[in-house]
């Protein structure tokens, strides 16, 4: 056979073999495209009701125990990587360890409680409540609470972005037992003197005193708390307090405190009797960061103010243009999972050169460890640091009919105590106004709006000295406990006073039977302490307006503060007050 002969049958074997080929290779991508058409048209399905079980993955619960890295779902400039999960009352929060965008579009993933025999798991979409950043470059997202028989370990995914599949679950599942809110160490902060300050919910110590310090110690380290697995290292306690536990670092790391950032701590409690255990650790999302990481300023301001709030955006400009005429040079707003526009209020009061930071702080009902969180942070930048409430406002009254107070004449008040070796606490009496005949808020804000008190004051508030508060941060929200050797001083009421517009209109107040900030006061619909003067006299459980709730508490006319305004911030032509016109504009 010549060699043109031997050619042509090698090509015609050739052909045949690439033809065999193809028909081969399109056989095996025929049950990949017919999966991909039924996905897809589940998916399509799941854009459409996504708040139903649509999809179906396998069941994951062989998943080793042990198994510690999250995968990441990479379908963007950032990885949803969640670190943990924490169930509250009302939704559930997540960690992510990357900064995201409060306004990227985010949807929590849901799936059902694994089934027995290895079958099909269920899952539901839902958007996300909130995205908002967190500590150490960190993001958290508040999700609703599952569904019925859907599991409490939820993922996210950027909204539109691919298939949740089997792969996209098992790369994304996360063996850490779900946090309750009630039982969790959920704050730590490094700081001087080599200890850590570590914020737990379910230790039930005692509110206002001190606890004993020896039943309590902290651990450190990056396993599994909830699976006691044991820890890299374990230290006694130097003091402990309501919901704040101080423990001395590593003894190993005492050189070189900025070791332990970023490391997972809890704390543990001990019964103190002969041969006694300790109790398992609580569970933690707490990872150790630096109050370094805050400002560092060469030369301190010498008045910050500190308030913790949830959807009281409306009040701040005026609290905070008020007190910054005062003399208050730096504001650190904790924001309890506010929903009315803060950061945006926030942000316009930045852009006209008020120093605001606002700090998320998702913990509920945590406002006397929220406040000891920021007199930790404020030491690094502030001489002395007011905390009160976006209605209270502080007021120096006429003396013989002329006014006293002037440009920054708060700041010049505590100025004089600064170098005190006695004082270390300036506190204020409280007036309390109420809804002075008003049945709508008024458009000219608090200060001009109410004025009828209740003759007798009510409580005081206080402006302290940050480094000189005891170790242990014990407050009740109006003072502070100070460090040994130092004591208060009351300021006389014909000095300064706080008003403060604590009943306001109905449709303004009723928003306080939501929830109390501060952990040791009831809520308004819990059945107790209802004689508290925490509580308004006479108001029963139930958001239900009084017949006669626009003139209660109106025992003295008071217009003193409203006059003051009026001449101090009003503007001559129009008459507006500066925090009511930008509200117009």
């Amino acid at each position: 056979m010549d060699s043109s002969e031997q050619r042509r049958k090698r090509k015609r074997f050739n052909k045949l073999h690439a033809g065999l080929f193809r028909l081969r290779s399109l056989t095996m991508l025929l049950p990949f495209l017919i999966v991909l058409f039924i996905v897809t048209s589940h998916w399509s399905a799941l854009r459409e009701r996504s708040f139903h079980p649509v999809l179906k993955v396998p069941n994951l619960s062989f998943l080793p125990s042990g198994l510690q890295a999250l995968g990441s779902y990479d379908a963007g400039s950032s990885a949803l990587v969640v670190e943990d999960r924490i169930l509250f009352p009302d939704h559930l929060l997540v960690i992510v360890s990357s900064r995201l965008h409060p306004s990227e579009s985010l949807e929590c993933v849901y799936y059902s409680h694994p089934a027995a025999g290895g079958e099909l798991q269920q899952v539901v979409l839902k958007p996300a409540i909130s995205v908002d950043e967190f500590n150490g470059g960190k993001s958290i997202v508040r999700c609703l609470l599952p569904p019925v028989d859907y599991s409490a370990t939820v993922n996210l995914r950027r909204s539109g972005d691919g298939v949740v599949d089997g792969e996209w679950l098992l790369m994304n599942n996360h063996t850490r037992a779900v946090a309750t809110w009630d039982r969790l160490v959920y704050e730590a902060i490094l700081d001087w003197n080599s200890t850590v300050v570590l914020f737990a919910k379910g230790l039930n110590l005692r509110p206002h005193v001190e606890s004993d310090k020896s039943h309590f110690r902290c651990h450190f380290g990056l396993s599994n708390f909830d699976k006691d697995e044991g820890f890299v290292f374990t230290t006694e306690a130097t003091s402990a307090a309501q919901e704040v536990i101080r423990c001395l670092l590593p003894r190993s790391i005492w050189n070189n405190p900025e070791k332990a950032q970023g490391i997972r701590v809890t704390v543990s409690h001990f019964d103190g009797t002969q041969g006694g255990v300790d109790a398992l650790p609580l569970p933690s999302v707490a990872k150790v960061y630096s109050t370094n990481s805050y400002q560092q300023r060469r030369e301190k301001y010498e008045l910050c103010a500190c308030t913790m709030m949830w959807n009281q955006a409306s009040f701040l400009r005026e609290w905070i243009m008020y007190h910054g005429w005062l003399g208050v040079q730096r504001w650190f707003i904790y924001d309890n999972n506010s929903d009315d526009g803060l950061k945006e209020v926030v942000d316009e009061l930045n852009a006209e050169n008020y120093n605001v930071s606002r700090h998320a702080w998702p913990w509920i009902k945590t406002q006397e460890a929220g406040f000891s969180h920021c007199a930790l942070r404020a030491r690094h930048e502030c001489k002395w640091v007011g905390f009160f409430d976006v209605d209270e406002f502080f007021y120096f009254p006429q003396h013989q009919g002329q006014a006293i107070a002037g440009p920054n004449s708060l700041r010049a008040l505590v100025a004089n105590y600064t170098d005190s070796p006695t004082y270390a606490e300036i506190r204020t009496t409280c007036h309390s106004f109420g809804p002075s005949g008003l049945t709508t808020a008024p458009s000219q804000g608090v200060t001009a709006g109410y004025t009828c008190r209740l003759h007798a004051p009510e409580r005081h508030k206080s402006i302290v000295r940050p480094d000189l508060l005891h170790t242990s941060l014990l407050n009740v929200v109006h003072h502070f406990r100070l460090r040994e050797g130092y004591r208060y001083l009351n300021v006389p009421e014909s000095t300064a006073l706080v008003n403060h517009y604590k009943y306001q209109v109905w449709d303004t107040f009723k928003a306080k039977f939501f929830r109390r900030v501060s952990t040791y006061v009831a809520n308004w619909q819990d059945d107790q302490n209802k004689g508290s003067k925490d509580r308004a006299p006479g108001l029963g459980t139930v958001a239900i307006e009084p017949q006669d709730w626009r003139l209660r508490f109106c025992e003295v006319w008071d217009t003193g503060l409203k006059d003051f305004v009026l001449a101090n911030f009003a503007e001559t032509a129009t008459g507006y007050l500066p925090w009511e016109r930008s509200a117009l504009l």
